[in-house]
């Protein structure tokens, strides 16, 4: 069988090529022992799909948002975990499963895992088949479980990844939720303001035939601008926003973000605290899952998003491979706290490394939890300060040449 690989090679450069074997774990067990790590493996050619390891065709891809993924990650994993740990069957398991899925798109998952492993095809194999659905983490972890004969425990640590991820990501969002829709009410409530309302102050303060305050006039310059150009704001939104995501695709604009996120006084504070404490528990938990130390470092470098953290990495691989320390590789970087590398130093020094860094990992996940919340509580009031001064300034500006006529009237 002809088989299509991408892996990263001893130099951590990605190779995409093809190979001949009997079926995907053997293609991946050999291109292991000649030092590559495998990211994706399917069968080549068009017509691939229903042999034991080849690919199936899906059209689930790109139909399930990343928090859904998660979220069916955590529960199936977790389920599969209960189940196994009874005594269950793999297959009852997955038909039990396949019976509580609501969704048809991660329905057709199970029962094409299912499927695969009715025929003979390892659970991690199967799952090669849908990398969007199982990460390599995921896959990694449930290979580990499989040759150990701890598969149950491995599921149930792959759950406790996709709920951690999912609390810190919905923790995010749901702090920047009502400041982003303040935001929006205050861009409404000035373009309301620069169309409708001062318009009318136009009229009366040309009737009165007097002289406007510098804000006063701004404003007036800002509302006839928008009123005879209106029609120019709808389409230059939506360029805005296609252009950004076009610039952010480019490798220049995600690393100009990358960096902009890693550098930004306060916020890149938080951003390197939480990808590194993603980082320590993912790395805890490979290696505690008896993953081999550079596949384990492989697996955190395809799963980190921000380019400097993969340089880091690539860094960590290198110094791994060269036989230097897993803390000597991190000790000068400004990427992660001191006490992550001397936690690291401690564990190898004891062969505690993975649980040293779960622990670690939960303390971060801590720490990130309190300064978010922090965070939320200092810049909610904040908004409302700027909220209320830019209503204060709008108010005076119309008002004040209604003050300077009543006072000249008076004199």
């Amino acid at each position: 069988m002809k088989l299509v690989y991408t892996a990263f090679d001893k130099a951590g450069k990605s190779v995409t090529d093809t190979v001949e074997a009997r079926d995907i774990a053997e293609a991946t067990d050999m291109l292991r022992r000649q030092g590559f790590y495998v990211t994706q493996i399917k069968q080549a050619g068009p017509d691939a799909a229903t042999g034991p390891g080849g690919s199936i065709k899906t059209t689930l891809a790109g139909r399930l948002n990343g928090n859904r993924r998660l979220r069916n990650l955590a529960v199936f994993t977790r389920q599969l975990h209960v189940l196994m740990s009874t005594g269950t069957p793999m297959v009852e398991a997955l038909t039990a499963l396949e019976r509580q899925a609501k969704e048809p798109q991660w329905r057709s998952v199970i029962v094409a895992l299912r499927g695969k492993v009715e025929e003979g095809v390892s659970l991690s194999s199967a799952m090669s088949l849908f990398p969007q659905e199982f990460n390599a983490v995921c896959r990694s972890l449930v290979a580990a479980g499989e040759s150990g004969g701890d598969l149950d425990v491995m599921l149930d640590r792959v759950a406790t990844i996709a709920k951690r991820q999912m609390h810190t990501r919905n923790a995010i969002v749901g702090a920047m939720v009502y400041p982003a829709l303040l935001i929006v009410v205050a861009m409404a409530v000035l373009v309301i303001l620069l169309l409708f309302v001062l318009p009318r102050f136009a009229m009366l303060f040309k009737s009165l035939d007097t002289p406007l305050p510098p804000t006063t006039k701004l404003l007036m310059d800002m509302s006839d601008l928008l009123r005879a150009y209106w029609w120019l704001l709808p389409p230059a939104i939506i360029g805005a926003i296609f252009g950004g995501r076009a610039w952010l695709a480019t490798p220049i604009g995600k690393r100009s973000v990358d960096t902009l996120m890693v550098k930004f006084p306060q916020l890149g504070t938080m951003t390197r605290n939480f990808i590194t404490a993603r980082l320590v528990r993912l790395l805890g938990v490979l290696i505690q899952g008896k993953v081999p130390l550079i596949d384990a470092l492989n697996l955190v470098r395809e799963s980190t998003v921000n380019h400097h953290y993969t340089q880091l990495m690539t860094k960590a691989v290198d110094a791994v491979t060269r036989g230097e320390s897993l803390a000597g590789a991190f000790a000068d970087s400004e990427l992660v706290t001191t006490s992550v590398h001397e936690a690291m130093r401690s564990g190898e020094r004891s062969g505690q490394l993975g649980p040293l860094l779960n622990t670690m990992a939960d303390f971060l996940d801590e720490e990130n939890e309190v300064t978010l919340r922090s965070l939320t509580s200092i810049l909610e009031p904040m908004i409302l300060i700027v909220l209320g001064i830019f209503v204060g300034f709008v108010a005076l500006s119309m008002f004040m040449p209604l003050f300077d006529l009543t006072a000249a009237t008076r004199g």
